[in-house]
This record gives C-alpha cells, sequence and structure tokens, in this order.
C-alpha cells in the first residue's frame, strides 16, 4: 500500500489541474474576446464613417453633426457619458436645424487634454461652432449634466442664446450639498467607470453589447433604429468613453462650483423638463438609494425655476432621469414651446 498513490495527494492533483485548466480556459476566452474587439473595431473605423464633421481643436478633433434647416439652431449638449443626440436629431431636425456633438472624448471626437469640467467644454463649444460656421442664434439644449454646460454657456454668451431647455437638469446648490449616501453613490459610479474602462479595452463591453445587454437593462432603447442604438454603443466599447466619463464626474463639484456663479438668467426663455422618477425601481439598481435622489431631484428643480423670470417646467411623466431615452418628445415639445414664444408662428 505504501507503493500506491495516496488518495489525498490524488485529490489535490486532480484539483490543481482543473483549476489551472479553467484559467487556461478562462484566459483563452478572454484572448478570443479582446483579439475580436480590436479587429471589430477596426473594420469599424473603415466601414463606418462619422456621419458629421470633425473640427480641428488644434492638437485634437471634435465631432459635429448638422441636420435640418431652419432659425434658430438647436444645439445639444448630453448627459455625463451619452451620446443621446443621436435618438432626437432626426425629429428635431423636421422643425428647425439641429446640432449635436460628441464633447471631447465620446463618440468620434478625440480626447481632451484639459480638465473635463464645465469651463472647459464650454470654451470648447463655442470655439468649435464658431470653426464650424455654425451661426448664432441658439437654442440650447442640456441633458442633465449637459444643462450646467448650457447655461453657463448662456451666460458667457448670452448675444447668441435665445432659449434653454433643461432635461431633467442638476442644480448646483443641491449637488454641493448631498448627503452621504448619495456621495457613495456618486463613488459607487466612478468605481464601475474605472473597472469598465479595462472592461472596455479587453472588449468584454462589446460582448455585453452583442448579446443585447444595453436593451436588457435599458428596454426603452428597442424602440429606436438598430443602426442609431449600434452607433451609440460604438462609443460605449471604446476605453476613452468610460475614462472620459470619470473624468467628467470627478470634475463634477468643480463643474458645480463654476455653474454656481449663474444664478440668475434675467428673462432668458427656459423650458426645464422634470421626470417622473429618478430612477425606475427595477433588478438592477435595487441597491440604490432612490427615494433620497429623488428628494434632492425635486430641490433641484425648485432651484432651477428661479433661473428665470420666464422659466417653464413641464413633466415627463412616464419617464426616469433619461428622459431622451424614455420620453424623448417630451424634449421635442419643450423645443416646440421656445420655437413658438421665440416665432409666434410654430
Amino acid at each position: 500500500m505504501g507503493n500506491r498513490p495516496d488518495i489525498i495527494s490524488i485529490v489535490i492533483l486532480s484539483a490543481i489541474r482543473k483549476y489551472f485548466m479553467a484559467i487556461s480556459i478562462n484566459l483563452l476566452f478572454l484572448l478570443a474576446t479582446t483579439s475580436y474587439h480590436h479587429l471589430a473595431t477596426w473594420i469599424e473605423n473603415k466601414k463606418h464613417k462619422p456621419p458629421g464633421k470633425l473640427i480641428d481643436m488644434g492638437g485634437y478633433k471634435l465631432h459635429l453633426y448638422s441636420r435640418g434647416e431652419g432659425n434658430p439652431t438647436v444645439i445639444l449638449d448630453h448627459s455625463l457619458g451619452g451620446i443621446e443626440g443621436y435618438l432626437l436629431i432626426e425629429e428635431i431636425a423636421k422643425i428647425t436645424k439641429v446640432c449635436i456633438y460628441d464633447r471631447a472624448g465620446y463618440g468620434w471626437s478625440d480626447s481632451g487634454p484639459n480638465n473635463r469640467c464645465s469651463k472647459q467644454i464650454v470654451k470648447e463649444l463655442d470655439a468649435m461652432l464658431v470653426k464650424a460656421g455654425i451661426a448664432p442664434p441658439y437654442i440650447l439644449v442640456g441633458n442633465s449634466f449637459g444643462s450646467y454646460n448650457v447655461r453657463l454657456y448662456a451666460s458667457q454668451f448670452p448675444e447668441k442664446v435665445v432659449g434653454i431647455v433643461l432635461t431633467d437638469g442638476l442644480h448646483e446648490t443641491a449637488m454641493l450639498n448631498m448627503s452621504l449616501t448619495l456621495r457613495l453613490l456618486q463613488l459607487f459610479f466612478m468605481s464601475g467607470f474605472a473597472m469598465s474602462m479595462l472592461g472596455a479595452g479587453l472588449g468584454l463591453i462589446r460582448l455585453l453589447g452583442m448579446v443585447g445587454m444595453f436593451e436588457i437593462i435599458k428596454k426603452e432603447l428597442g424602440k429606436f433604429p438598430s443602426e442609431t442604438r449600434q452607433q451609440i454603443k460604438r462609443s460605449f466599447y471604446q476605453s476613452k468613453h468610460w475614462i472620459t466619463m470619470w473624468r467628467e464626474m470627478w470634475n463634477l463639484e468643480k463643474s458645480a462650483k463654476q455653474v454656481d456663479r449663474v444664478s440668475n438668467l434675467g428673462d432668458m426663455p427656459i423650458v426645464s423638463i422634470k421626470s417622473s422618477t429618478f430612477f425606475k425601481r427595477s433588478l438592477w439598481n435595487f441597491y440604490m438609494p432612490i427615494a433620497a435622489a429623488n428628494q434632492l431631484r425635486d430641490r433641484m428643480h425648485a432651484e432651477l425655476l428661479k433661473l428665470s423670470t420666464d422659466c417653464t417646467q413641464i413633466q415627463a411623466t412616464r419617464s426616469s432621469h433619461f428622459v431622451w431615452v424614455d420620453e424623448p418628445e417630451a424634449i421635442l415639445e419643450a423645443v416646440k414651446i421656445l420655437l413658438h414664444k421665440l416665432t409666434g408662428n410654430r
């Protein structure tokens, strides 16, 4: 019996072999996924050219896409991490000219070399519009974080702006005084962005997109054309997209302090869209402090109404914070309200 392998040794060796086999299989899967991702990215870059213009900003380029005809021109600034303008541009283009742009680091735009805060974003936006020959007057549409940027832009260039739409906008007074629970939620999001940087580089985000995870998490995306959704997803497949999200979130307090100086826009026509809840309760967000987020949102909307003597609030009754996905017709309605105010005949 002493010459026979000990049963314990056999079990240990078998477990070690299975462990290394599992590691090898996972590494092969990861290698295949990463290789496919980089090949697919190369093919997409060859096949799918930017729909708009790449504007040289001096060392990096920003993507600007225009549709429609008319005056004033709608300029849409996206949410943090979003390039949702592609979901809206065709409908807005039916009533006036509209421009969307991918902020530095998103979509077809190069990453920006400077801090990703509202002051820098506004500087880039105006320089890009001038270089592209997009003449004012403008109606600015700011979705979520984009609401900071359009307010700051309107304060710096009041002669160019004739109206603003704030889509479930942020307000700095409440954002700078968030509860510990919500600050922890912000850190949770930032850690998720950091992990997604790696996931995008390895091709895992693309894999999730290919199996329809975006539409599973946010089923309302399914109502939009497949090509439009793919256009948006391709930005999320890139590491630079998540790096930019992290950088913008890192500078969110800095942006809030910059826009805090814009407490009053006089009689600037503003339409503020308020969603019914910050997040719709689901399997994917059961752990989130939705009640606390909604209380914060209510305080912000009360402050937003004080920005102008001509501020109208409309309700997106079927929508979460992501109005541009849940109820995009509310944004279209807001634009029409401003056009009617400005022209009296639309």
